[in-house]
């Protein structure tokens, strides 16, 4: 049976309560969690985690016995893991590079994606989206960023960026991501032997197949890749079903506060590259 509550203190304080989706704007994110893992619920958190890591790091006073998730739907999608398995399988050889593109056009001024003082602006928004899906794939972390930023005049949001991250070894993440270009998205993985692309890496239709595709580069047109199609998936059911398996105790997750920490950390330094206008480091 459907409830409705007068205020978040009183949904909080429902005891039949035992998990709270937290979607609300960015600045919210890091209050509303801890107010829910203080009530003994257990959380599942819009991305990003925080306005910056040291308002994440206010999540290390959650309860230990609740579970809180930083919600990158992505990883929970078998196109995902399935790229992954890919590179751990040494058919790319060595992993250079990570190219990624992710845009849409929105210029509302009520849409609190362009409100800076909530956290608004497009690295937020999506550019999280490659930093964590390249650490996913990396499975490492980035030690240094440089940044290119456009602001809207009107908005104060960052509307464009190119970022680069570093992750050693040779091995880089370059994206663009931005709020006010035609829509896109691309993922493409480079390796000594043979590159991978995700056809839709962020908004994979629930009702529809997806596919990757690998390409030893033979010829440049791509006439010869292989093209992997995986069955239609809902990645948001297959996190909450994830994460509806770990309250119950029937599986771990992968993931923890510190991983929201470590992504922030990376968006920072994107911030603090834009402000100096050269390399800056991560943590």
């Amino acid at each position: 049976m459907a409830k409705a509550y007068g205020s978040y203190e009183q949904l909080l304080a429902d005891p039949d309560i035992d998990v709270i989706y937290n979607p609300l704007p960015n600045h919210l994110h890091v209050p509303m969690t801890v107010s829910a893992n203080k009530a003994g619920k257990h959380v599942l958190c819009e991305k990003p985690i925080a306005l910056n890591a040291a308002d994440a790091e206010a999540l290390r006073q959650c309860r230990p016995d609740r579970l809180v998730l930083e919600a990158f739907m992505v990883r929970f999608h078998p196109q995902w893991q399935r790229a992954r398995d890919i590179i751990r399988s040494g058919e790319l050889g060595e992993i250079t590079a990570i190219n990624a593109v992710f845009s849409y056009f929105n210029d509302d001024p009520a849409n609190v994606r362009n409100m800076a003082d909530i956290g608004g602006g497009g690295i937020m928004d999506i550019g999280c989206y490659p930093i964590a899906t390249a650490r996913f794939l990396f499975e490492s972390e980035p030690s240094r960023v440089v940044a290119l930023v456009d602001r809207d005049p009107r908005f104060k949001t960052d509307r464009h960026a190119s970022v680069i991250a570093d992750f050693g070894q040779g091995r880089a993440l370059n994206f663009i991501c931005s709020t006010q270009s035609v829509g896109h998205q691309k993922v493409q993985v480079l390796g000594t032997k043979a590159k991978l692309e995700i056809i839709i890496p962020f908004n994979a239709p629930a009702d529809q197949r997806t596919a990757i595709t690998i390409d030893s580069g033979a010829p440049f047109d791509g006439s010869l890749a292989r093209r992997e199609i995986l069955p239609a998936c809902n990645q948001y059911t297959e996190q909450a079903e994830a994460f509806s398996l770990a309250v119950l105790g029937q599986k771990s997750l992968p993931w923890s506060i510190d991983d929201a920490i470590a992504n922030m950390k990376v968006l920072d330094a994107v911030v603090a590259s834009e402000q100096s206008g050269g390399w800056a480091n991560v943590g």
